[in-house]
């Protein structure tokens, strides 16, 4: 069903894919948008067990896309060094494709957004962080990506000088 990663060499382990994934700090979600135009927006998520949960507002082009079709990809970018003179990028990135849902039980949507703000905030205060929380959450809305399938892939020069510190 997904294909495979042409350049295999390339592709990164699945322990190194999923590390970026739990270290990202963004990733850009693409929805089917508007007039079968498709639609990628930047937005802060966590990873947590094969699913990476998003926040948004309850309306929105998010929303909308997952309503009418609930396939996503969900892209993080760990590195990005341009080297002008190779002219290249020693990159590292993640793709992953999956089903978005939003969360409507109030137990889930909860949880999720702990997660969320453990994530960016996690020297915060349990009552800074449940007040911050309660006063967002009558606008909040959780998206969740079950995640279908995943790959990592990095620039060849980052495998060549891998296998030279190797040797």
């Amino acid at each position: 069903m997904f294909r495979e990663m042409r350049r295999k060499r390339q592709q990164m382990s699945q322990a190194e894919t999923i590390e970026i994934l739990e270290k990202g700090s963004f990733g850009v979600l693409s929805v089917y948008g508007d007039d079968d135009y498709p639609y990628g927006v930047p937005i802060s998520y966590v990873y947590d067990d094969g699913k990476i949960y998003l926040h948004c507002a309850k309306t929105g082009h998010k929303i909308d896309g997952i309503l009418k079709n609930p396939k996503v990809s969900f892209c993080v970018t760990a590195q990005d060094l341009v080297v002008p003179e190779e002219y290249t990028s020693y990159f590292k990135s993640v793709i992953a494709f999956g089903h978005g849902r939003i969360l409507e039980k109030d137990t889930e949507i909860r949880e999720a957004v702990e997660k969320l703000a453990l994530k960016y905030y996690p020297d915060d205060s349990e009552e800074h962080r449940e007040a911050m929380i309660e006063k967002e959450y009558p606008l909040l809305c959780m998206i969740q990506i079950t995640i279908d399938h995943v790959t990592g892939k990095k620039a060849i020069e980052l495998v060549r000088a891998e296998q030279k510190n190797q040797q």
